[in-house]
């Protein structure tokens, strides 16, 4: 069904296999696809396991939040997807796959990125404004016994690409922030075993650590200017953290507000 495994990726992970558990078995890559999360998602229908992943060198069809599409050009990044099934993980997932991807990064390369809320990873290299690297996208799927799974899709832009003009001024490269090359395996294997142990604290009911990493990664979710469109009208605040179910906290004048959903425009 799938196409053979480029080498640096199954040497990553035949060496990081005592630390990933579940995450990565089985392992199906395509050399191109529409969007990894179709794929996971049709595969767990089928009934594939939790941990089964999904890899593409080249998305077609790749999407972010609010059905934006995700750049996704053959040799210029790491296109993924996971199958979760836990229904005690599922809350927090979006925060520990950030965490995962952000230290995931920053084991496998050492570029010190961090988190913006609610799930991209970006880089603030020398100064310059930030710019992303990677993102997440999970994907839930009910029935009438509760959760089905969680397709947990990311992204993460290994090489520099020609993006299109809309994202040429707020998207980077791990190359281009190191400027060295970036290994596809490495990060991936980094990331798996790093959510590894992120999603069993959750699937115990242990958020703590989860939650306490993902705030280190991210300190613009504390005293940066955010606006947000409503129903009333545009609101603008101060970014005071994240709750314990992950929301984000505003504060609007004496008031706090809680953003658990929605587009953030980051000042």
């Amino acid at each position: 069904m799938s196409d053979p495994v480029p080498q640096d990726i199954a040497a990553a992970l035949a060496s990081s296999a005592a630390r990933r558990g579940c995450f990565g078995e089985p392992l199906y890559f395509f050399a191109e696809a529409g969007s990894t999360n179709d794929v996971a998602a049709m595969l767990a229908e089928h009934g594939a396991p939790e941990g089964a992943a999904v890899i593409a060198a080249r998305q077609t069809a790749g999407r972010g939040r609010f059905g934006r599409a995700w750049f996704s050009p053959e040799g210029a990044g790491l296109y993924a997807s996971l199958v979760c099934r836990n229904a005690a993980a599922a809350p927090l997932l979006t925060l520990a796959a950030g965490v995962a991807v952000a230290d995931g990064i920053r084991i496998a390369t050492g570029l010190p990125v961090f988190i913006k809320w609610p799930n991209d990873i970006v880089s603030e290299q020398g100064g310059r404004a930030r710019r992303k690297v990677a993102g997440i996208l999970a994907e839930a799927s009910t029935g009438a016994d509760g959760l089905q799974y969680v397709i947990l899709g990311f992204g993460v832009n290994l090489r520099p690409a020609a993006y299109p003009p809309e994202l040429a001024d707020r998207a980077t490269s791990i190359e281009t922030e190191l400027g060295r090359p970036a290994e596809a395996g490495a990060v991936l294997a980094e990331t798996l075993a790093s959510f590894r142990l992120l999603f069993d604290q959750l699937a115990a009911g242990e958020r703590g650590h989860v939650l306490s990493r993902w705030r280190a990664l991210a300190p613009s979710s504390r005293g940066a200017t955010v606006e947000w469109t409503t129903a009333a009208g545009d609101l603008r605040g101060t970014a005071a953290g994240v709750d314990d179910d992950g929301a984000l906290l505003v504060k609007v004048g004496a008031r706090i507000e809680r953003i658990v959903s929605g587009e953030l425009r980051w000042r």
